[in-house]
C-alpha cells in the first residue's frame, strides 16, 4: 500500500473524527489523547504541536517519541482486515490507531484498551 493518500492526510484532518466518534459514545477527548499517547509516544505537549504543525500522518508516526512495544499486542479487524496481517508498518500503525479509538467508542474499559504484555 505504498503511497497510500491517508498517509499525505494531516492528522489534524482526522483527529476531530476521532473524537467526535468517542464523543458520539459518551467517551472523551482526554481517552482519546491518552490513547494517542499510549501508542506513540508523545506527551500533550508533542501532540499539540503536531496538530498545529498539521503534520500528515507519515510524519506524526515517523517522528513519534516511541511506539509503545505493547502495539503488537493489538489484535482485531478494522475496515475487514486483520490489523496483525498487515504488511506495510505505517498502514499497520495507522489501523492500530483505528482499532484502539473502535474499542473506545465501544465502550471497552482503558486498562484493556491500553495493552500490556503478561
Amino acid at each position: 500500500m505504498a503511497g497510500h493518500r491517508i498517509f499525505s492526510t494531516a492528522f489534524a484532518k482526522v483527529y476531530p473524527l476521532y473524537i467526535r466518534k468517542a464523543e458520539a459514545k459518551g467517551r472523551s477527548k482526554e481517552e482519546v489523547d491518552r490513547i494517542i499517547e499510549w501508542l506513540t509516544g508523545y506527551d500533550a505537549t508533542g501532540l499539540q504541536r503536531q496538530l498545529d504543525q498539521a503534520v500528515d500522518f507519515e510524519t506524526f508516526f515517523n517522528q513519534a517519541p516511541a511506539l509503545n512495544p505493547d502495539a503488537a499486542l493489538i489484535k482485531g479487524v478494522v475496515c475487514g482486515i486483520r490489523v496483525e496481517d498487515i504488511e506495510d508498518p505505517l498502514m499497520q500503525k495507522l489501523r492500530w490507531l483505528d482499532k484502539l479509538i473502535d474499542e473506545l467508542a465501544k465502550g471497552k474499559a482503558m486498562e484493556k484498551i491500553l495493552r500490556r504484555a503478561s
